[in-house]
């Protein structure tokens, strides 16, 4: 088999590009996981998304493509997914803190992403620095979970093809629509999830509030902390929940405007061990989770509320 046609079709140019419906989006990804097409179409392909962009169609079918791909898991109450792909640069990478933080507050939570970042400090090494569970296969997860425990899997245990079209960027130096994907990912389709979503660029902001509309999707969408789905510790960014596609202004949050009067005290490095020294206080009660990171878990536990009551979420929508 081939994508030629397709790229024929999207490689045209950001002006000439013509857009995939949702069944060509979900074929040619699926041959694209799949390993049925050559090293040099992919890379046509990456390129080609990179310069057109893709649509809210053409996400749907390479998403519904990735769940296809995904571990199955049959959680037995709604549960929190935190996709985590960028990790920490400058401050500190405080997804982990958001996960236990939801974890106390009885809400399971599962975080997935790479392993090792070159240059970043990943999520995953900060839940191996607390001795955090970190999952190979479902079963992992379910006995985190029994274990009121947040949990985290590598991409490559929850969808391999899908993180092996990621690796890509390091050969080609530009993302693809993986990167997306990734954000969107959810293996607890059969069961209430919400999803935190993030973005980097407010083009994407645009683009992923239509698709989880069209999508008629559970999440929270949000500007991410150097693109991880965590409240910036600092300033409250706003805080968009959408319950079954709809924008629910009552569970979502106004960015925080105007001068910072107070900051919080995070730790001076942001290197794994000392991240989770200053995350191991926190949970400890030791010092004050950052204001920001409380309202994320207070929209979140709402939101899930909303999911798990849908007779009240119509008399109150």
């Amino acid at each position: 088999m081939t994508i030629a046609p397709y790229i024929k079709d999207i490689g045209r140019g950001k002006e000439g590009a013509r857009a995939l419906t949702q069944d060509q989006a979900h074929d040619l990804m699926c041959q694209v996981l799949d390993g049925q097409v050559t090293d040099l179409e992919i890379g046509a392909f990456a390129i080609a998304m990179r310069i057109k962009g893709e649509t809210v169609d053409e996400l749907a079918g390479f998403l519904q493509a990735a769940h296809e791909r995904c571990i199955p898991l049959h959680p037995k109450q709604a549960t929190v997914v935190l996709p985590s792909y960028n990790g920490a640069r400058k401050l500190p990478n405080l997804t982990t803190l958001l996960a236990l933080l939801l974890a106390q507050e009885g809400v399971q939570v599962l975080v997935h992403g790479p392993e090792h970042d070159p240059g970043r400090v990943t999520t995953a090494e900060i839940f191996q620095t607390l001795g955090l569970p970190c999952a190979s296969d479902a079963g992992d997860i379910h006995a985190a979970w029994q274990r009121r425990e947040p949990v985290f899997i590598r991409t490559e245990a929850l969808c391999p093809p899908l993180a092996k079209l990621l690796e890509a960027r390091r050969v080609i130096g530009l993302r693809n629509p993986a990167h997306t994907i990734a954000k969107l990912l959810t293996p607890c389709l059969q069961t209430p999830s919400l999803r935190v979503v993030n973005y980097t660029h407010p083009e994407y902001g645009q683009t992923l509030t239509q698709f989880l509309a069209h999508t008629k999707a559970d999440a929270m969408l949000m500007r991410g902390t150097e693109g991880e789905p965590v409240a910036d510790p600092r300033r409250l960014p706003r805080l968009d929940v959408f319950v079954g596609g709809q924008l629910r202004a009552e569970l979502s949050r106004a960015a925080q405007e105007g001068v910072l009067t107070e900051l919080p005290v995070l730790p001076r490095s942001n290197d794994a061990a000392t991240t989770a020294l200053y995350i191991q206080s926190v949970v400890s009660g030791e010092k004050p989770a950052p204001a920001p990171l409380q309202q994320q878990v207070e929209a979140i536990t709402a939101a899930l509320a909303a999911l798990q009551h849908p007779l009240t979420q119509e008399k109150t929508a």
